[in-house]
Parts: structure tokens; C-alpha cells; sequence
């Protein structure tokens, strides 16, 4: 990154001015995920100012973007290639960012099977919160010495500092792709899953809510054609099975659109990460079950403790990811070792505590 380019001097100097006043800035984006984590605060300080694709090789399967690039732009311009961000991002709304994308850490339906956010991370370049531009990883996957920072961004919310510029790493879009659809309770879907995932099929993502289990398949024509033979099941037609796994990926399917309404009733919508193995939850509520049984999507009114408690004994944690109240914290409470390196880090990197003030935990 040029660093004269007087986009960039623009952040250098909000930053540098806050860090001398004590004031603190909210990162800013497309602001479509400011829903996520807990409430913003802060003045904002738009990256909007720093876009553009910096570098693009689809030989190497490798992408460089501005933290302000849209993240619609950038998928625009690899798919001309044939190319994709395999681990399906959500977008919620137009607007979209690169930096926001990372920031948040949040991935689609393909996630189980292709990697998270951080998993396709290569480098990337920081402004902490001293005004100081910094660089880590690099354009390959073997340029890792020590602490990897570049990944470490991904889920940081925004905390440790500004993502100025992101190397990813993309793949070509598979050549065969096709769903299955399944009419099965919960605890069979979820048994189900676990034994497709112990054979050599190219499983992509799946989905199972009220009865209904949809499996999506991706890969080499024959692999995805013997997939069909041996798994059953009903083939869907790609023209209901793309906007399904896009109303998915993106959130505006009917089960979101249900758990919106609900929220603004009162209702949480919460994200639990569990093992895949994880028994169905005695939790009462809509539930939507995706990443072969490891992220459940929960919509209830039942109290925080309860649902918590619950996921924690069966080896996860929850995440209030939607509500109008979020007194228990958004995210689940760190144990004291992990607390301490979660603190440790920010001073590291923002000792002065100007950036994204509580959007993690409170405090921090």
C-alpha cells in the first residue's frame, strides 16, 4: 500500500487526532453489520475513502482489496474470471465492505466444507491505534512465521485497528453443483449428516429446518452425479435450489425473515456453534440447522442463562446475534485466560482504546 496515497492520510490523521484528543471512533463501513456484536460508539470513521482492487492475479488464485471495496465489486470481478470467495460471505444489504467482511468473520453456507473467513486470509495491512501502518502475512499461503496477525483480524470486530488493504485467497467456481432434499426429523437429519460426512462425497453446505433436509453438492461432474445416485433423495431444480442457498447465505429466506419479525417482537435470534455430533437441543423455539449440525440458528423468548447453560453443556457457546436486548453481553463470556489475552492484544495494538470501544465485550 502507498503510503502517500492521500486516502490513506486521511485515516492516519482521524486516528492520530482521536488518539491526542481521547476521543474514541467507530470503524465504518457500509454499516450492514452494525447489527452484529454489541452497540457502536464513537465517531465514525468511514473506510469508504480507501477502495479499489489493488491487485488481482486469477492465475494464482489470489485477490488484493481495499478495506472501502464493495464487497459486490470484488465478487463481480472474480466471478468474470470464473472465480469465487468460496466461503460465501453475507452481504445482509447493499453496501457491503471488504474490510467489514473480515471484521466480522462471518461465513455462508459453504463454510464447513471450504473454510472460514480467517482460513482464506493471506495478509493483510492494519492501522493501529497509534497512527501506525503495519503488514503482516503476505500473497501465499507458506509465508507464516510466528503469530499469523492477518488472521487474527477476522472476528476482531474492528477492535484492534483499521483493515487497510486484505490479500484472499479465491477459488475457481466448482463445474458441477446440485441439491438434495430430504424430508427428516431433527435428531435423524443431524445423524444423517454426520455419516455423509464420513464418506468421500462432495458435500458443499446443508440446511435443515421444520422436516426438511437440504443438502448441496459441488465439485467434478462425475463426483456430484455419483453423489446423486448413492445419496437419493429428491433433486431440486437449480432455479428453487440458487435462490434458496442465496436466501440463506444472505439471510432474507423465510426463516429470517420470521426470526426479524420475532426479534422486533421481543424474540432473540441467537447463533450457537456447537460439535457436529451435538444432540438436538431441548430448547423450545424455531431452530435452523446448517455447517452439518455445528452452527444452529435459534429463535426464542426463553431467558439468556437457559440458553447458554444449555449449549454450554453440550461443548459450545451462543451468540445473541439479533436483538433489541443485549444486557447479557452479544457475545458468551470469556473464561479468565482467554479474557486476559483478548485484553492483552488490544493493548497491544490500540493501548490508547480508540477504536470500536465495547464492540466485543464490554470494556474492551
Amino acid at each position: 500500500m502507498n503510503p502517500t496515497d492521500p486516502a490513506l492520510q486521511v485515516l492516519i490523521d482521524r486516528v492520530q487526532s482521536a488518539r491526542a484528543a481521547g476521543a474514541q471512533l467507530c470503524i465504518h463501513g457500509g454499516g450492514t453489520k452494525d447489527f452484529y456484536g454489541e452497540v457502536p460508539q464513537g465517531e465514525k470513521l468511514d473506510t469508504r475513502v480507501l477502495e479499489g482492487i489493488s491487485s488481482y492475479e486469477p492465475t494464482e488464485l489470489v485477490v488484493t482489496a481495499r478495506c472501502g471495496t464493495s464487497l459486490a465489486q470484488l465478487e463481480s470481478t472474480l466471478a468474470e474470471k470464473g472465480q469465487c470467495l468460496p466461503f460465501e460471505p453475507p452481504h445482509f444489504a447493499a453496501g457491503s465492505t471488504v474490510g467489514g467482511m473480515v471484521a466480522a468473520g462471518l461465513s455462508g453456507p459453504s463454510r464447513a466444507a471450504v473454510g472460514a473467513v480467517r482460513d482464506h486470509v493471506l495478509g493483510a495491512t492494519l492501522l493501529n491505534g497509534q497512527g501506525e501502518v503495519l503488514s503482516f502475512g503476505g500473497q501465499v499461503m507458506k509465508n507464516v512465521a510466528g503469530y499469523d496477525v492477518s488472521r487474527l483480524l477476522a472476528g476482531s470486530m474492528g477492535t484492534l485497528g483499521v483493515i487497510l488493504e486484505v490479500s484472499l485467497k479465491v477459488l475457481p467456481v466448482a463445474p458441477a453443483s446440485a441439491t438434495l432434499r430430504f424430508g427428516m426429523a431433527q435428531a435423524r437429519a443431524l445423524e444423517q449428516l454426520n455419516i455423509w460426512a464420513g464418506q468421500p462425497l462432495p458435500l458443499n453446505a446443508s440446511a435443515w429446518w421444520d422436516g426438511t433436509l437440504l443438502v448441496r453438492l459441488r465439485g467434478a461432474m462425475a463426483a456430484v452425479r455419483s453423489a446423486i445416485d448413492s445419496m437419493g433423495g429428491e433433486l431440486i431444480e437449480p432455479g428453487n435450489a440458487l435462490p434458496f442457498w442465496s436466501g440463506l447465505r444472505h439471510q432474507d429466506d423465510e426463516f429470517f425473515r420470521k426470526a426479524l419479525a420475532a426479534v422486533e417482537a421481543g424474540g432473540t435470534l441467537w447463533r450457537l456453534a456447537l460439535p457436529q455430533t451435538a444432540p438436538p437441543l431441548a430448547l423450545s423455539g424455531e431452530q435452523l440447522i446448517e455447517w452439518g449440525g455445528a452452527q444452529r440458528w435459534l429463535c426464542s423468548a426463553i431467558p439468556a442463562a437457559q440458553v447458554r447453560n444449555a449449549v454450554a453443556q453440550a461443548g459450545g457457546h451462543a451468540t445473541i446475534f439479533r436483538s433489541n436486548d443485549k444486557s447479557a453481553g452479544a457475545f458468551a463470556p470469556l473464561k479468565s485466560p482467554l479474557d486476559r489475552i483478548h485484553r492483552e492484544l488490544k493493548k497491544s495494538f490500540d493501548p490508547a482504546g480508540v477504536f470500536n470501544p465495547g464492540r466485543l465485550y464490554p470494556g474492551l
